[in-house]
């Protein structure tokens, strides 16, 4: 959502207590600068041995594990690093390497210390709004599955609604051509519009462009026939607004509209309507099924503080005088985008009621006004922000907005019976959890319900509908596809195992070919999936002792030639690393990287598969 944050304050940060380099650790310093981890271990190693050891050094010694992923030897390094003033970031990679041996525990308290050290880090954002759940909200159960829309993009969009004629119909700052406001850095809101296909997708969103204007526009409320909406836009559009002379300004308001459906898909005759003022912004429009009660936003007096939910009767073109929902839905702090359910459940969004954080979206029987509203619960509600909920009771499906993953973007909801669904991957070998595997739910009729990551548990969480049988595919980097299924079930929670099979390497005559080794952007540090795909190249070169491999690292032609060298050999060289650190003698692997030098597939205006091709490690077999 679009807010205002004012950091105020300063942060002071004394580091008196951080050691540095000295001639003592001028070896150390120097292998680790060429990237030779291993032997830099060792000689900060001999310093610890020699009590020359400070926090420098033990920074540096756990960095050193830390680059090749020895996470049990980071560990106990960090733990001694930290003893002494660090950098914030030493903090967060001893949270990760405490992280990816089981201690979560422990790397919540480092994330603290990061998070203190670094308020305004995304990393540190994230941790802090980690939810904090009542006992209460942790057992309620799980009221609807949710799934990211396919309409969802990288810019602001929200306030999504689902008529009778299968048109979602949301607010969106996507139009790039339009000129951006000072609030956010984004382009102006417009008015979309998209399908709703029969397999649940949506069309490519289109413009509402005769009713959109230069200012915000949306978002919109439909009549239960179709023909009549209600949408917010700016008070400019009427020349009304309020002047600050002294700072040669002018603020407008937000004002509710109604058009009319007038030939097709056309919608024009807008009108504002008579109760928006100058002093105070009306918006976030819902129509009731029978048209005459619209449910709307306003920060007008009379309201119990900030932003409340009010009501007022509709007969044609006459409007009654807008009432205040009242304290079982309004409180001090603001409550937002109202949305009337057919059968008179009011959904409503709320940051001064208890929640996950945020905003959360709540509910409320207007039919029962003692009736207290109540929070959704997960996965509805997360500790971010989350809004602008909708349910078409007809279709049986919802739409509401989040920005649980840094934008606003849209979300789908369908309601559950209940049954949760916990997918676990395993390694069909070592029986280890795996993380990051992609997870699909398919239902009996072979229709994709939904796509999830396996956590650090190995765990992807599914709601499945009651006596429905759900299969279950998965898919990793490395590792054969697996399946598992889950028979019909009532209320309850059902477990399923997918083990999966590591893919074997290839070995040629002159090539050992491994699946491919991924880095971080910009990163030449081996990560968890990269280790785990080199453990393969150690399995096959303790089989042929005798073996001697040049592992070569490639780019794509992205960036500078001299860049891409440099990249490619950092990397090459921390593979080596890797390899050495697993017990093979450094006699027998070479590194080097090749940087666009040699690609696999040569190409001008190349595409992303061929960019992928080109960006790959190469273990040539010097010696078998």
């Amino acid at each position: 959502m679009k807010n205002i944050y004012i950091l105020a304050g300063t942060l002071l940060l004394s580091i008196g207590g951080l050691q540095a380099q000295n001639k003592d650790t001028k070896e150390a310093d120097k292998l680790y600068d060429r990237l030779e981890y291993v032997d830099a271990a060792k000689a900060y190693t001999k310093l610890v041995e020699k009590n020359k050891a400070d926090g420098y050094v033990y920074k540096q010694l756990a960095d050193s594990y830390y680059n090749v992923f020895n996470t049990q030897q980071a560990v106990v390094w960090y733990a001694k690093a930290v003893e002494s003033t660090q950098e914030a970031e030493t903090h967060f990679r001893y949270a990760q390497m405490l992280k990816a041996e089981g201690d979560t525990k422990s790397a919540a308290q480092q994330m603290a210390t990061f998070a203190k050290m670094q308020p305004i880090d995304a990393r540190a954002k994230a941790f802090r709004n980690n939810p904090e759940y009542t006992n209460q909200l942790k057992s309620q159960a799980k009221q609807y599955e949710v799934l990211k829309s396919d309409v969802s993009s990288d810019k602001t969009d929200f306030g999504p609604v689902l008529t009778q004629n299968n048109e979602v119909f949301f607010t969106s700052a996507r139009n790039t051509s339009r000129k951006e406001n000072g609030m956010d850095d984004q382009p102006y809101l417009d008015l979309y519009k998209a399908i709703r296909n029969t397999d649940g997708t949506l069309s490519q969103a289109t413009a509402v462009t005769e009713l959109n204007t230069k200012w915000h526009d949306g978002p919109a409320t439909i009549t239960s026939d179709g023909t009549t909406m209600y949408y917010g836009s700016e008070s400019f559009n009427e020349s009304e607004y309020q002047k600050n002379k002294e700072k040669h300004l002018k603020f407008g308001q937000i004002y509710l509209y109604k058009a009319t459906k007038i030939e097709g898909d056309k919608w024009g005759n807008s009108k504002a309507l008579p109760f928006n003022s100058k002093d105070y912004s009306v918006r976030n429009p819902s129509i009731s099924k029978d048209g005459k009660t619209l449910y709307f936003s306003s920060d007008m007096p009379g309201g119990f503080g900030g932003e409340d939910i009010w009501k007022v009767s509709v007969d044609g073109d006459t409007y009654g005088t807008p009432e205040n929902a009242g304290a079982n839905i309004n409180t001090e702090g603001n409550e937002s985008f109202p949305s009337i359910q057919d059968d008179g459940i009011l959904f409503f969004s709320s940051n001064g009621k208890q929640g996950f954080g945020g905003y959360d979206v709540f509910k409320q029987n207007t039919n029962a006004k003692e009736q207290a509203a109540t929070n959704l619960g997960a996965p509805v509600n997360t500790e971010k922000d989350d809004f602008s909920f909708s349910y078409n009771l007809e279709k049986n499906v919802g739409y509401f907005s989040s920005n649980r993953e840094g934008n606003d973007d849209i979300y789908q909801a369908i309601a559950v019976c209940g049954v949760d669904a916990t997918v676990v991957v395993k390694d069909a070998e070592t029986g280890k959890l795996l993380s990051g595997a992609s997870v699909t739910f398919v239902d009996q009729k072979g229709k994709n319900k939904g796509n999830q990551e396996s956590n650090d548990n190995g765990e992807a969480k599914f709601g499945v509908a009651c006596d429905e049988i759900a299969s279950f595919n998965a898919t990793r980097a490395g590792y054969q596809n697996g399946t598992a299924s889950m028979p019909k079930s009532k209320n309850g929670a059902q477990s399923i195992v997918i083990t999966l099979t590591p893919i074997q390497p290839i070995i040629t005559e002159t090539e050992v070919i491994l699946q491919p080794i991924y880095f971080e952007y910009d990163q030449s540090n081996i990560t968890a999936q990269g280790a785990e795909e080199l453990d393969k190249l150690v399995k096959v070169m303790n089989q042929y002792p005798t073996m001697v491999i040049d592992a070569k690292s490639h780019t794509d032609s992205r960036g500078s030639d001299s860049y891409n060298l440099r990249l490619s050999d950092r990397r090459a060289k921390s593979t080596v690393q890797y390899i050495v650190s697993k017990g093979i003698s450094k006699e027998r692997i070479t590194g080097s990287g090749m940087g666009e030098t040699q690609p696999k597939v040569v190409c001008t205006a190349c595409i992303e598969e061929q960019h992928a091709q080109n960006r790959r490690s190469e273990f040539l077999i010097i010696k078998k």
